[in-house]
C-alpha cells in the first residue's frame, strides 16, 4: 500500500486523543444542528449528501443507502492517500452526524424558522463544524476528501472546489425541485462553502 501523503508542515500542532475527541464531537454537533434546520426547512444539499438524495428521488430507493454506497469510493481512496486513521475518524464523524440528524428533532424544534436565519444556521454551522473535523484529522465525507487532497497539492482552496461540485448538483437538481429550493439551498451552499474557504489554511495551522 502507498504511503498517505507527507507534506510540509510550516505550523504543526499536535493534539492529544482527548482534544481530537472533544474536537470531532464539537464539530459533528454543530454540522447536525445545521442539518437540522436545513431539514425543517424542506431544502436539500449538495456534495455526495445531495447527490445521493437526487438519485433516491429519481430510482425512488432509500437515501441511506445510496449515501453509503456512494461513499464507498471516497473512503477508500481516503485509506489510501490520506491513511487509517483519517479514514476512521471520517466514518465516526459520519455515523455521528446521521444518528444525531436522525433524533435531534425530538429536542430541537422549531415553531418557525425564517429561510435565510434558517439557511445562515446551515452554512455558518456545518462550515464550522467540517473546519474542525479537518482540524482534528477528519471529515464529513464524499466530496470533502477529494477537495483536501486537491488543496494541498495544488493549493486550490477546497471550499472553491466542493462550491463547483455543488453547482453542478444543484444545476442537475434543478430538473427535480422546485427553483426556490434549489435557490435557498444553493445559497447555504455558498456559506458553508465560503466559510471553509477563507479559514482552512494548511499553511498556517496543520494538525497531526
Amino acid at each position: 500500500m502507498p504511503a498517505p501523503i507527507k507534506l510540509p508542515r510550516k505550523h504543526d500542532v499536535n493534539h492529544t486523543l482527548f482534544e481530537d475527541i472533544q474536537g470531532l464531537f464539537l464539530g459533528c454537533s454543530m454540522a447536525s444542528i445545521g442539518f437540522i434546520c436545513l431539514a425543517h426547512l424542506g431544502l436539500i444539499t449538495g456534495q455526495s449528501a445531495g447527490a445521493a438524495l437526487i438519485i433516491s428521488y429519481i430510482f425512488n430507493i432509500s437515501f441511506g443507502a445510496v449515501f453509503f454506497v456512494i461513499n464507498i469510493p471516497f473512503y477508500i481512496f481516503a485509506y489510501f492517500r490520506l491513511g487509517l486513521s483519517f479514514t476512521i475518524k471520517s466514518l465516526l464523524c459520519i455515523a455521528f452526524v446521521s444518528i444525531a440528524a436522525e433524533y435531534l428533532p425530538q429536542f430541537i424544534q422549531f415553531e418557525e424558522l425564517n429561510p435565510i436565519v434558517g439557511i445562515l444556521i446551515f452554512g455558518i454551522n456545518v462550515g464550522l463544524g467540517l473546519l474542525a473535523c479537518i482540524r482534528h484529522e477528519g471529515s464529513l465525507g464524499g466530496i470533502s476528501v477529494i477537495a483536501l487532497i486537491i488543496q494541498d497539492k495544488t493549493n486550490f482552496k477546497a471550499g472553491w472546489f466542493q462550491l463547483i461540485v455543488d453547482f453542478i448538483i444543484f444545476t442537475i437538481a434543478v430538473f427535480f425541485f422546485p427553483l426556490s429550493i434549489i435557490l435557498y439551498s444553493f445559497l447555504g451552499s455558498c456559506i458553508l462553502n465560503l466559510v471553509l474557504a477563507m479559514n482552512h489554511r494548511r499553511d498556517r495551522y496543520i494538525a497531526r
